[in-house]
């Protein structure tokens, strides 16, 4: 296994409340997927949640190198979560086109919150029995 790229983001959770408070529903739908939406609004402080979510798409992103680039969107990087709360990287549309150009076959990502602020790191992996073209 080889690391492709790395990526970490930090985010205020006060912007996320932010977003929310004036945006509602369009800023949910428009960044995070039904599962993410489901998951976060289940938690007590669903917005570190939220956040905490933020970062890792971020984060995710930057260890693809591509950033949000044309043909990417928000809801192309989802995260959920295993039964042990492990969070789990499943990519869409733009985000895993790119993600299968790289030859990554797996994205570790980890995520923290507090009250103030979220974090993510993420990991682009490959088996080094696939070579990107």
């Amino acid at each position: 296994m080889r690391t492709i790229g790395i990526g970490t983001d930090i985010i205020e959770t006060l912007r996320i409340a932010q977003m929310i408070e004036r945006h509602g529903e369009l800023f949910i739908n428009r960044v995070y997927t039904p599962d993410e939406i489901e998951y976060c609004q289940s938690r007590k402080e669903s917005t570190q949640h939220f956040a905490g979510r933020w970062a890792a798409k971020e984060a995710i992103l930057k260890s693809l190198g591509t950033g949000w680039v044309k043909g990417i969107s928000w809801r192309d990087v989802e995260v959920r979560n295993s039964g042990g709360g492990q969070p789990i990287v499943h990519l869409h549309g733009g985000a895993l086109e790119a993600s299968d150009k790289l030859g990554i076959t797996r994205m570790l990502v980890s995520i923290s919150h507090c009250r103030s602020h979220a974090i993510a790191f993420a990991q682009a992996v490959a088996d080094d029995a696939i070579l990107p073209e």
